[in-house]
């Protein structure tokens, strides 16, 4: 029988905290088109650092500096960058020298945005911004309705549990409600966007809880529901834990009691309220950790996309051959 064996590229992971580790461990199980070529941390006690050791993955404590020097590097096409935004503007300048691909986890927003439900085919950016876990749990709800109505405005508030959080989380809370915010604006389509994170200390951990606050123009309710129920089954091919906690809420909002939109001004129409739940994977974290879950595998579906394309473009410099 022929082989039927799919090439890979090599892909190297930046940050061995929670979302990196959680990654490498999605990118092992799941990847057709790439592997784990390198795992690049600057703490050598890492637990991150230490799995990829045991999985046999190449690794270094070095940062950038120390991924350029390891002997895998020739042959790394695709990085993924899970430190932090202040980091990532030196890690992409180097990156781009030399040719890779450069998918950011972080809220440096350098590239476009990219989330895979909305516009995940349509770019192709040597670096991929995958703005923020909020970001990719609520956007495509602000772009469902936009689908049927124009949207004036939208509010996102992303509750997440305190454990999920890493240094690198809480290092970028300002950057992560500003990317967030634009990135509601870009694709979402809404004219004024708000970005809320919460960083949740209850014990046990809760999952991860997202609101939604849509203003728009108003419109048939049904076929609100109908593109909202879409998307959610959208991002559920790639997010399976992801789903709607209650049925999604409207207001009608009179013109003679109009909502103040700060720098829109007085806005009727209809409110949309969608409340959503993600549930991990537990791949690194437990089920709780929907935040990283949902980062990880927007990342993955993007780095499968770019990995596919090089193979396809015969471009990829460390190809893995069936054997």
């Amino acid at each position: 029988m022929p082989n039927t064996t799919i090439p890979k590229v090599k892909a190297a992971i930046m940050g061995s905290g929670n979302i990196g580790t959680d990654l490498m461990i999605k990118v092992m199980r799941q990847a057709r088109y790439f592997e784990v070529g390198a795992m690049v941390g600057v703490d050598p006690q890492s637990d991150g650092l230490a799995r990829a050791k045991r999985l046999n993955v190449a690794t270094t404590a070095e940062g950038i500096d120390g991924l350029i020097k390891l002997d895998v590097f020739p042959e790394i096409d695709v990085v993924f960058d899970a430190t932090s935004a202040g980091a990532h503007r030196h890690h992409d300048e180097v990156l781009q020298r030399h040719g890779i691909q450069v998918i950011d986890l972080t809220p440096a927003a350098i590239g476009p945005y990219v989330i895979p439900a909305i516009n995940l085919e349509a770019e192709n950016a040597s670096n991929m911004n995958m703005v923020t876990c909020g970001g990719q749990a609520t956007i495509p709800i602000v772009a469902a309705v936009s689908r049927v109505a124009k949207v004036h405005y939208a509010e996102i508030v992303a509750s997440i549990s305190s454990k999920s959080a890493g240094p690198g989380t809480r290092a970028n809370i300002d950057e992560f409600t500003e990317t967030t915010r634009a990135a509601i604006e870009k694709l979402g389509g809404a004219d004024r966007g708000k970005a809320v994170i919460v960083l949740n200390p209850a014990e046990p951990p809760l999952i991860m809880r997202d609101t939604v606050f849509v203003l728009s123009e108003l419109a048939e309710q049904a076929a609100i529901e109908a593109s909202i129920s879409e998307m959610v089954a959208r991002v559920q091919t790639y997010v399976p834990g992801y789903r709607l906690k209650q049925r999604v809420q409207f207001d009608v909002i009179p013109p003679a009691v109009p909502l103040n939109v700060p720098k829109l001004g007085p806005r009727h129409g209809l409110k949309t309220s969608v409340f959503l739940e993600v549930e991990g994977a537990a791949h690194y974290l437990p089920s709780y950790a929907g935040n990283l879950d949902i980062m990880t595998s927007a990342a993955l579906a993007c780095g499968e996309m770019m990995a596919r394309r090089r193979i396809e473009a015969g471009i990829a410099r460390g190809l893995k051959q069936p054997a």
